[in-house]
């Protein structure tokens, strides 16, 4: 008895830490379950207020309740905006289209399939919320069909009033979830954007000054996580537009701060870059003398300065200007330490350019103004091509396979493929991934819903009791969905749940209605999936190559002078395509896109520079030697253009000019040489 009380005890002892573990991932935070009961109050809220106007189908009024809402209040209510934006122009388009083909069921079947992949198409062009209401237009469009078409697909002339009625469910379901976000979620997206932006400008400054100062390791590898974490600030800048309408008519001093930030960390990095280059003592005095320049503000611990950033912003975008001032006046040795003072200084003036989008989101009513920036051009074209071919294919699919097999729920089916097919293309890199997960989810959406649907709501008598049993299912989905672990499952339990538990006035429990479905859900979602696997999106390292053609065929243009742009312009491009890159892409392609922002800015700067001294030839020599991917040739060129512009006398007036264009040629010369494998790339 002693020898197996003490073989229980070893394995308990073993065990302990995994048992800890896994309540550590069980845990759900109360902010978690905070939004499970938001989550259950849209819900009850919507499907009450159906009842009470005697809705059609209350139902979709409680799921896109469900929907719509959002772990944060900024989410939620730019969310609901763009899907209100998204239901109506989806409604709308079906009354088109049943107007355009009236009498004609291929005709308004292929319409219906070819709206959808025009919107899978436009989805995949946007980000974050707009994504989601072009896609949005296309869904609703197939779930107004789902009940506008017969048996075998044909519109009937109810199209509009159908239409007027699922815009009215989905609006009252939008507008409950809002309603209840707004009563009991006061929002702190401001705040979490102020806190973000202040970190991440004050990490920066932080490795300038390190780097200046010789206490730099790691340097190019901080950069890449810094321009991830860049990227995230759009869907956070949009969530707080959506809480804030100071925030929003601020928007663009916003974008103009987090391009701020990327110009700053691509300066630092050049920085970085050409001292990792230099012998180990050339310029040491120097260098040390430019960060001993700076402000006491910039050059404090990063907690203090970080805290600074958070509560005045405006005093940090004074020392930065003082700083830039002391920077310019400077005398310089050599090129080499003119380039590293004038990239410095480009450094912190974005970097003010930034604390001034710190400064609208704490005082709103300072006059920083930022102007409206250029449209850029889609990075890439072929895999919203893609997705809408793909979209396309499948719908139409599906149709023909209702059409040939006339099944009642068939245009279910349609609808929840349309789903799948426009809202996850968005995401190429996990769509196939999410569509089985939201299969999984269904399946275990399908078990709770027949469960109340057959079991506890035939004993309930009233809509308390209703709100109960969508309680026990909704509150617990709506915790979990907040968390890491697998939430496509739970946001499929949520979205699908109040459809297939169908509530209604006069209720009726119906098996085979039920199961019908359920096996439209599964049907629609099934060839969603196969048409990923089938037709699968371009893989990432795919979309890196075309970036990175792209982005050298416009570089050569712009040496050749067939493509003019300010270097604000072409930092702009280039930040556009950073973006489109995909999450998992490798630090090698990141660091060739930003040698190409250099190099371009580089090209941009030094022309009117050639063209003031006489010395267009020598120059262009050199930029027909990069166009032509003759990288030797082009620095043995630039190092002649060197020469010649350091020959001109010294009496001659523009010597600053000359020596912060020699600083330039430098860059342009160092980069060549350390990215020389892309840029020899042959022209595509």
């Amino acid at each position: 008895m002693t020898r197996a009380a003490s073989l229980l005890l070893d394995w308990t002892a073993g065990r302990l830490p995994e048992a800890r573990r896994l309540a550590d991932r069980l845990r759900v935070p109360a902010s978690a379950l905070m939004f499970g009961l938001r989550l259950w109050a849209s819900v009850c809220l919507a499907l009450y207020l159906s009842f009470w106007l005697q809705l059609e189908i209350p139902s979709w009024a409680g799921a896109s309740a469900a929907i719509a809402s959002q772990s944060h209040l900024g989410a939620a209510l730019r969310k609901g905006w763009f899907r209100l934006i998204g239901t109506t122009i989806g409604a709308v388009a079906i009354v088109v289209l049943a107007a355009l083909f009236p009498q004609q069921r291929v005709g308004f079947l292929l319409g219906l399939a070819l709206w959808s992949a025009g919107c899978a198409f436009v989805a995949t062009l946007l980000r974050n919320f707009a994504s989601y209401s072009a896609a949005l237009a296309g869904f609703t469009a197939a779930i107004v069909a789902s009940d506008l078409l017969g048996a075998t697909g044909g519109a009937n002339g109810e199209v509009f009033t159908l239409a007027v009625n699922r815009a009215s469910e989905i609006c009252v379901g939008i507008v409950c979830s809002g309603l209840v976000m707004a009563m009991t979620d006061f929002g702190d997206a401001p705040r979490r954007l102020a806190k973000e932006m202040a970190a991440l400008a004050t990490e920066i400054l932080a490795q300038l000054v390190a780097t200046l100062s010789e206490r730099r390791e790691g340097s190019r590898r901080i950069g890449f996580g810094l321009a991830q974490r860049i990227g995230a600030l759009d869907p956070l800048m949009d969530e707080a537009g959506g809480e804030s309408y100071d925030v929003r008519y601020h928007m663009l001093e916003l974008e103009s701060a987090s391009t701020g930030l990327l110009r700053a960390m691509s300066a630092w990095r050049r920085v970085a870059v050409h001292l990792d280059l230099l012998p180990s003592e050339e310029g040491r005095h120097e260098i040390g003398q430019i960060a001993r320049s700076f402000p006491t503000e910039l050059t404090a611990q990063s907690a203090g300065v970080a805290m600074i950033a958070q509560t005045d912003p405006a005093r940090l975008r004074r020392s930065c200007a003082a700083a830039v001032r002391e920077l310019l006046t400077m005398r310089c040795a050599t090129p080499s330490i003119k380039l590293i003072v004038d990239e410095a200084a480009r450094s912190l003036l974005a970097l003010r350019r930034a604390f001034g989008g710190l400064l609208v989101l704490t005082d709103p009513a300072q006059p920083v103004r930022a102007r409206r920036h250029e449209r850029f051009p889609v990075p890439d074209y072929a895999p919203s091509l893609l997705n809408a071919a793909r979209a396309f294919t499948a719908i139409a699919a599906v149709e023909l396979f209702w059409v040939v097999t006339a099944w009642p729920n068939g245009a279910l089916a349609v609808a929840f493929a349309a789903i799948a097919l426009t809202l996850f293309s968005a995401r190429p890199d996990q769509a196939y991934g999410i569509t089985m997960l939201f299969m999984v989810g269904a399946a275990i959406t399908t078990v709770l819903a027949a469960i109340a649907n057959f079991a506890l709501l035939p004993q309930m008598t009233c809509f308390a009791g209703l709100c109960l049993v969508i309680g026990l299912v909704l509150i617990p989905a709506g915790a979990l969905m907040t968390q890491p672990w697998l939430p496509p499952v739970f946001i499929a339990l949520v979205a699908t749940f109040i459809p297939l538990l169908g509530p209604a006035n006069q209720m009726t429990y119906n098996t085979l209605a039920f199961y019908n479905v359920a096996l439209a859900i599964f049907v629609g979602l099934g060839a969603a999936a196969l048409a990923f696997r089938m037709v699968p999106p371009l893989s990432a390292e795919l979309r890196v190559r075309r970036l990175l053609r792209r982005t050298l065929r416009e570089l050569r243009r712009l040496a050749t002078d067939r493509l003019q742009l300010t270097s604000e312009a072409w930092e702009g491009r280039i930040y556009n395509y950073l973006q489109a890159l995909p999450e998992k892409t490798e630090p090698t392609a990141r660091s060739d896109l930003l040698s190409a922002l250099v190099v371009g800015n580089a090209i941009i700067r030094l022309r009117p520079v050639a063209g003031r001294f006489d010395l267009d030839q020598e120059f262009s020599v050199a930029l027909d030697a990069v166009a032509q991917a003759d990288i030797a040739a082009a620095i043995e060129r630039l190092g002649d253009f060197d020469a010649k512009l350091a020959a001109v006398a010294p009496t001659t007036p523009g010597l600053p000019v000359r020596e912060r264009a020699r600083g330039s040629i430098l860059v342009l010369s160092e980069t060549l040489a350390q990215h020389k494998t892309y840029f020899e790339t042959s022209p595509p």
